[in-house]
C-alpha cells in the first residue's frame, strides 16, 4: 500500500477569535439553544469515562466548541479533539486501496492508530450524532482491520476504545429502538463501550441537518484533496464560523458553566474521583459574565 501523506480540512483556531478578522462581523447566527446543548455536553463529558475525546465528523462541532469554553481554564481541556471524517452508510464501505491509505495517514495524524490506541492509558471515546451507527460501524470496521494489518494487540486496544452516540431524545419504553442493540460490531467491544446521550430532537437535527458548517462534509472524495486545506470564506462558512465563537463564549460564562457543572453532579459517573475533581476544578474556575 503506497504511503501517503496526511490531507486534513481547515478549521480556524475557535479559541483564537481573535484572528478571524471581519469574517464574522454582522452575520447572523443562531445559538439560542446554548442551555440544551450545555446539558448534552455535559452528559457527554460525563460518560467519556475519563477518555480523551474523539468528535466525529461535523454534526457534533457546537458540542466541542462549547466544551472548549467550559473547559478552557481546566488541565481537562487536552482531551478535545475533532476528528474530521465522514464514514455514512455506503460512502464508507468499498473502499480502493489508495483510500484506505489516505485514510490511514489522516487519522493517524489526528493521533489514532494501532500502535497509539495499544499504548493508551485513558480510553480513546468517539462521539457522533447517531440515527443507525453507519459511521461508528464503518470507523470500527475499518480500524479492526488496521489493527489486524499491523498486528496489534485486540485484547489491549479493545478496553480503550468507546463509542458515545448522541441521539434524538423519544419516550422511554420497553420497545424504544436502540441502535447498537441492532449492530453486531459491537459484540466486539466490552458492553460499557458503547453509550449514548439523548437531546431534544430539533437540536439534534439542527446539529445534523441544517447548522451552517465552516467545512464541507469530509467525504472520501475529499479525502485527498488539497483544496480542503484552505478556508472558506463563503457565507455559510462565516455563519458557521460566527456560531462556533459564540458556542466557544458561551462555555466560557459562569452560567453556562454552573449548569454544565449541575447536570455533572447529577450523573452516575459523579461517584468517580476524576469527575468529582473535574466538577471541583471548573467550579473553581468561575467565568465571564455574558457578553
Amino acid at each position: 500500500m503506497a504511503h501517503k501523506e496526511p490531507n486534513l480540512p481547515f478549521r480556524w483556531d475557535i479559541p483564537g477569535g481573535d484572528r478571524t478578522g471581519s469574517l464574522t462581523e454582522g452575520v447572523d447566527h443562531d445559538c439560542s439553544y446554548a442551555d440544551v446543548l450545555a446539558e448534552c455536553a455535559a452528559k457527554v463529558l460525563a460518560r467519556s469515562a475519563d477518555g480523551d475525546l474523539y468528535f466525529v465528523g461535523r454534526s457534533p462541532d457546537s458540542v466541542y466548541d462549547l466544551l472548549s469554553g467550559v473547559l478552557a481554564d481546566t488541565s481537562h481541556h487536552t482531551r478535545l479533539h475533532r476528528l474530521p471524517l465522514s464514514l455514512y452508510g455506503l460512502d464508507g464501505e468499498g473502499l480502493t486501496p489508495d483510500e484506505r491509505a489516505q485514510l490511514r495517514a489522516n487519522l493517524a495524524a489526528t493521533g489514532i492508530s494501532p500502535r497509539t490506541l495499544a499504548a493508551r492509558e485513558r480510553p480513546v471515546v468517539f462521539a457522533d450524532l447517531v440515527l443507525h451507527g453507519s459511521t461508528f460501524g464503518n470507523l470500527h470496521h475499518h480500524l479492526r482491520a488496521w489493527i489486524d494489518d499491523e498486528r496489534a494487540a485486540w485484547n489491549v486496544i479493545r478496553r480503550r476504545v468507546r463509542y458515545l452516540g448522541i441521539t434524538a431524545r423519544e419516550k422511554t419504553s420497553p420497545n424504544t429502538w436502540r441502535w447498537q442493540q441492532h449492530a453486531a460490531w459491537t459484540d466486539d467491544l466490552p458492553p460499557s463501550a458503547v453509550r449514548n446521550v439523548s437531546v431534544d430532537g430539533f437540536v439534534w437535527s439542527r446539529l445534523g441537518n441544517s447548522q451552517p458548517k465552516t467545512e464541507h462534509s469530509f467525504r472520501r472524495t475529499r479525502w485527498a484533496d488539497p483544496s480542503v486545506t484552505r478556508p472558506r470564506h463563503d457565507k455559510e462558512a462565516r455563519q458557521g464560523l460566527a456560531e462556533a465563537l459564540s458556542f466557544h463564549e458561551h462555555g466560557r460564562t459562569l452560567r453556562i458553566r454552573s449548569l454544565v457543572h449541575r447536570v455533572l453532579t447529577g450523573e452516575p459517573a459523579f461517584r468517580d474521583p476524576w469527575l468529582r475533581t473535574l466538577a471541583h476544578d471548573l467550579r473553581a474556575s468561575g467565568g465571564t459574565s455574558p457578553a
